[in-house]
């Protein structure tokens, strides 16, 4: 029996199911923002709400203030950060092209003018970001990755320099659909490199990690 796979997927395995049902917490904002499921072209990229809400969990747990998120699609993870931190944190989200985030998540994000305002939307290229040059390695407390697969192991990187000690790193879809762990299947660039993050991270030597079944897979990496 495969228990990968996101709980709004129609072939949800009944395990992910249950488990989800007993995880996941919304309030109406993320609510409302679940039309993009049906709404938004690419609608799979839509992250797993049971995802969102275990790193709800940790930032509200070690109160995390400054949060990396690197894939924006139509804002669903960084309205899941900015709803976690206080008032007075931030979320800066990258992606390199804001358009379902502009046409989904702004209309009703911005229906809570304090949650809105803690979201920074950066379009472009996370990989080139500006803010180890700016000086701002150190300062983040939880870094959520689900961009370009084929970056994962540069977006690990930056992000391990950006976060502070301590700090936590979420990496999504770490099992791809379970491809990744047939060989022949890792010969797929994307599933390839998958794979090498997960490797990477297993093997770092700065992290305690630990890599869950949780959505399509969550690797979760804790700076030493």
């Amino acid at each position: 029996m495969s228990v990968v796979g996101k709980s709004f997927e129609a072939s949800s395995d009944p395990v992910v199911a249950y488990t989800s049902s007993l995880t996941t917490k919304q309030p109406p904002l993320q609510i409302d923002q679940n039309e993009t499921l049906s709404n938004a072209p690419l609608a799979m990229m839509h992250g797993a709400p049971e995802v969102f809400t275990f790193g709800d969990n940790f930032i509200r747990a070690f109160g995390g203030k400054r949060i990396l998120d690197i894939g924006t699609f139509t804002g669903a993870s960084a309205l899941a950060w900015a709803l976690a931190v206080p008032d007075d944190g931030k979320v800066i989200t990258f992606d390199i092209d804001h358009t379902n985030y502009r046409k989904f998540g702004v209309p009703i994000i911005s229906k809570c003018e304090n949650t809105f305002k803690k979201i920074e939307a950066v379009e472009g290229p996370a990989v080139e970001n500006k803010l180890i040059a700016e000086g701002q390695a150190g300062t983040f407390d939880f870094a959520f990755i689900d961009a370009d697969k084929q970056n994962y192991s540069n977006y690990y990187e930056k992000c391990l320099t950006l976060l502070r000690k301590g700090g936590v790193i979420f990496v999504d879809n770490s099992l791809w659909n379970g491809d990744v762990c047939d060989p022949k299947k890792r010969e797929n660039p994307m599933c390839g490199a998958i794979h090498d993050a997960n490797v990477k991270i297993f093997q770092d030597d700065r992290t305690y990690s630990a890599l869950l079944n949780l959505g399509d897979g969550t690797h979760v990496a804790f700076k030493k």
